[in-house]
C-alpha cells in the first residue's frame, strides 16, 4: 500500500499545478494498493462548474481508469477536509480512508463559503463504514492557500 504522506505529497503537487492554472487551492490523488489511479485539482472556474471540486474530479477519473463505479479498497489524500458533496461522492464510491491535510476551518479563513459540518460528523450520521484521518501534512496543505492568495490568477470567492 502507498504510504499516505507520499500520495498527500501528489495532491499537493496536484493542487499546485491547479493554482498555476488559476483555479482554486484543491488537489486529491488517489490509490489502490500500491498504484495511483488519479490525481485531480479543482476545475470549479476553468469548466464553470461548481461540483468540480478536487475530490470530485479524482474520482470521476478513478472510476475511469478502474472501469468501476466503486473504488474498494482506495485510499484518499486531499489537501483539505472534504466538504459534504465530497464526503458524501467519498462515501458513495465506497473509498477505504480518506487522509486530509488542512480543515474546513482553513478554507473559510481563506474566504471559501464553507458549510461548517465536519466531514467526520457527515460519516457518523452518514453511518459511513469510510475511515477519516485528519493531520496529513497539514501544514504544507494550509499553506496552499496562502500560495494561491499570493497567486495573480488568483479567482475572488
Amino acid at each position: 500500500m502507498i504510504d499516505p504522506q507520499e500520495l498527500m505529497q501528489l495532491a499537493i503537487e496536484t493542487c499546485r499545478e491547479g493554482i498555476a492554472r488559476g483555479q482554486s487551492p484543491f488537489g486529491c490523488a488517489i490509490a489502490i494498493g500500491d498504484k495511483v489511479i488519479s490525481r485531480a485539482h479543482n476545475t470549479v472556474v476553468l469548466t464553470t462548474d461548481i461540483t468540480a471540486h478536487a475530490e470530485v474530479n479524482a474520482i470521476r477519473l478513478g472510476c475511469k481508469t478502474v472501469s468501476d463505479i466503486f473504488l474498494s479498497e482506495a485510499i484518499v489524500a486531499t489537501t483539505c477536509e472534504p466538504c459534504p458533496m465530497c464526503m458524501a461522492a467519498l462515501h458513495w464510491a465506497r473509498v477505504g480512508t480518506v487522509y486530509f491535510g488542512a480543515t474546513i476551518g482553513d478554507a473559510d479563513e481563506a474566504g471559501f463559503n464553507e458549510l461548517h459540518l465536519p466531514a467526520a460528523e457527515l460519516l457518523r450520521i452518514g453511518r459511513s463504514d469510510v475511515k477519516l484521518v485528519g493531520g496529513i501534512l497539514s501544514r504544507e496543505c494550509s499553506a496552499l492557500f496562502d500560495e494561491w492568495k499570493a497567486s495573480p490568477s488568483k479567482y475572488a470567492y
